[in-house]
């Protein structure tokens, strides 16, 4: 035996939709129709339906069950309605409208509003809806529906201190008024926060507004009663024009359908539709050519805030930007820490006369970060620098500009102690770079010099920054550090972002192959770390195969130089 279906109905608890729109949402219109499905009383002998399982039936199954116990009977007007509503549309239940006549029980301005439009509705007829209704923004039912929702689906949920603080927050505040700067009356920064200051302010303020559309299910001339109240549909709209519609439109899925745990078993369906009114397809492309036109007006005054012309560096020449920042210092032995760095520029490197080379930071104290006691700078800086090299022999290789800094403390008498000294060269490669640069400072022998740093401050100190490298100023062959005695500190952090803008970049690779152009030498690709140490690295080899050159006999390198070209002819 086949059981016939008059239609797929889903559960009033499937899933929501959200949907975004650019329109106002004062344009939102809705369409419910509520319908009585099984009849209120029993169903008629001839059609009466088998025994019934061992189970007790479904909504589907009693959909089945009353499409066959009344075929074609005309409803009365009590178990079928159907209403429009729009966005924040107050319609009036029974039970409000019975509260709401008694002035003495408004007590709220929402309330005598709502005591002068029943008023209105009685002299105009009365309302037009029996059990579709709507409860919007300002309600009660908003607050307490909002305060009463679960996180999880269990039966048995506790909520949390949090749930519990995001239940009492209203999440509507497109109407609140800016602060004032003069009335702030409380601290902005809180350094030190309590648990419970963490607590009261760990919440969301979402600006959202909701609105319910509900329907009394209860039995004929017995409307009124909140027991017989139910959601039909939620929908909430945010500031950013976000829509969520619970449950979705019906569209082409079938009506939502509510059983009701009653003797008589009754089951309802409904349906929800989008009735707001479908813009034209001329003031569709009327609004889609304002769009244009205010967006190639906003290009254009982007394009004038550029300029028309870009600019560009000469040929052969290799533009560097840096933007960087002292992240932090970690690993010291004194507190109030500062930085100070300079930036030394090579042979071919030139900066503009406006480009400041050096900088210091500002005070900052230490915090205890795990072992360490770190200070977070976060101090900006800006570096822009050209190379440009007119001899592109291969016996002048290219330097980087170095970054030289050192560490100092300044305690409360004013004492400045050096906490260390390092050095930096500029990445070579475009992008982010977070770079940890240890740090070390000259030491004397003897508790003396301990003494004295401890008591009234000072330490020895570098003449020459570039001394923590090689100085730009030496010439000889070797630089010997004998003697010197220095003690490892702690790490400096930086993070640069490191820009490269040259003609050489329109080329082709195959051209830059070719012409061996600047940047080839350079090596500005990203698979090499330190253009600096390779091309020193390679200085040092030549050198080194020179001398021994010059060591060996004349008939030896022949002979050498022979079998090295017999080698690579195959």
């Amino acid at each position: 035996m086949v059981r016939a279906m008059a239609e797929p109905l889903w559960s009033a608890e499937a899933g929501g939709a959200v949907y975004r729109s650019r329109d106002p949402v004062r344009n939102l219109r809705l369409r419910v129709r509520i319908q009585r499905v099984t009849a209120a009383g029993p169903l008629p002998a001839q059609a009466s339906p088998p025994p019934p399982p061992l189970s007790a039936p479904r909504g589907p199954e009693l959909l089945a069950l009353a499409a066959r116990a009344s075929p074609g009977a005309r409803r009365p007007p009590d178990e079928e309605e159907e209403a429009e509503v729009g966005w924040q549309e107050k319609l009036f239940s029974q039970f409000e409208v019975d509260l709401y006549q008694n002035e003495s029980a408004c007590q709220t301005h929402l309330d005598r509003q709502y005591h002068e439009e029943i008023l209105k509705l009685e002299k105009a007829g009365g309302r037009k809806n029996y059990r579709i209704f709507t409860y919007t923004d300002h309600d009660r039912f908003t607050n307490l529906e909002e305060h009463c929702q679960k996180v999880t689906d269990s039966d048995h949920e506790v909520p949390s201190y949090l749930a519990e603080r995001m239940a009492n927050v209203r999440r509507r505040r497109q109407d609140r008024k800016p602060i004032e700067a003069n009335s702030l009356k409380s601290k902005i920064i809180t350094w030190e926060p309590s648990e419970e200051f963490i607590k009261n302010n760990h919440v969301i303020n979402t600006p959202v507004q909701t609105m319910y559309i509900m329907g009394d299910l209860g039995p004929y001339g017995k409307l009124g009663q909140r027991e017989y109240e139910h959601v039909l549909c939620t929908i909430k709209v945010d500031g950013n024009g976000v829509i969520t519609v619970k449950p979705d439109f019906t569209g082409t899925k079938g009506a939502y359908w509510i059983e009701l745990d009653r003797q008589k078993r009754e089951l309802w369906k409904y349906t929800i539709e989008n009735a707001s009114v479908q813009v034209q397809q001329e003031e569709e492309e009327r609004e889609q050519r304002v769009f244009r036109d205010l967006y190639g007006r906003h290009k254009e005054y982007l394009s004038g805030l550029v300029g028309s012309e870009f600019e560009m560096t000469l040929p052969g020449t290799l533009r560097l930007f840096v933007n960087g920042e002292v992240v932090s210092a970690q690993g010291y032995e004194y507190d109030n820490l500062y930085v100070h760095f300079f930036l030394e520029l090579p042979d071919h490197w030139s900066s503009p006369a406006f480009q400041q080379l050096s900088g210091v930071t500002q005070t900052c104290t230490t915090k205890t970060v795990g072992w360490d006691d770190v200070a977070y700078f976060c101090y900006p800086f800006t570096l822009e620098m050209f190379f440009s090299q007119e001899n592109e022999s291969e016996d002048c290789l290219p330097q980087w500009p170095v970054l030289y800094f050192e560490v100092l403390s300044l305690d409360f008498w004013q004492r400045y102690r050096v906490e260390g000294y390092g050095s930096l060269v500029l990445p070579a490669s475009p992008g982010l770079h977070i770079l940890t640069i240890p740090t070390w400072r000259p030491v004397e022998l003897g508790t003396v010099a301990e003494l004295r740093r401890f008591f009234i401050g000072g330490s020895p100190e570098l003449e020459d920054m570039t001394y923590v490298r090689i100085p730009a100023t030496f010439k000889g062959e070797r630089l010997s550090r004998f003697g010197f005695r220095t003690e490892t500190t702690g790490n400096v952090t930086f993070r640069l972002y490191c820009l490269q803008q040259s003609k050489a970049f329109l080329e082709t690779s195959a051209s830059r192959h070719r012409m061996q152009s600047v940047l080839d030498r350079l090596g500005g690709f990203s698979q090499q770390s330190s253009v600096y140490n390779v091309l020193e690295a390679f200085q040092r080899a030549r050198r080194r195969m020179q001398e021994a050159r010059e060591s060996l006999p004349q008939d030896l390198i022949s002979t050498s130089v022979s079998t090295v070209h017999q080698t690579q002819e195959p």
